[in-house]
């Protein structure tokens, strides 16, 4: 078995799609929006999405959730950490070594929790 996608919510979709392609542009992650509700970032074999929910309620952080990303270097890692901010994000955790991996936390413009690691 393999993880097929991951979606965030969102409660301004313009706001995220400026987000996540700037902070995909370098990874090669092509968007596309099958819905006026939703975008996808699509890689080889998987997809990042985010989305208004469909259920028009309000899009909230889960507490706990988290999506994760092995961009393959601690440079990557500083990078992403480092642009993610810049795109108006928040730290939740500078890069540093954890256990067997070099990774970063940081929550998107809708305060969902990401993790880049190497």
């Amino acid at each position: 078995m393999k993880l097929n996608y991951a979606v965030v919510g969102t409660n301004d979709l313009t706001a995220a799609k400026m987000f996540y392609d700037a902070l995909f542009s370098e990874a090669g992650l092509h968007g596309m929006s099958p819905s006026d509700r939703m975008i996808y970032w699509l890689g080889e074999g998987y997809a990042f999405a985010a989305a208004i929910p469909f259920d028009t309620q309000p899009a909230t952080r889960g507490n706990g959730t988290m999506i994760g990303f092995d961009v393959g270097s601690q440079a990557e890692v500083r990078h992403l950490h480092a642009l993610a901010l810049e795109l108006g994000g928040t730290c939740e955790g500078t890069p540093g070594q954890r256990g067997p991996k070099f990774s970063a936390y940081v929550r998107d413009l809708d305060g969902n929790k990401l993790c880049f690691a190497d």
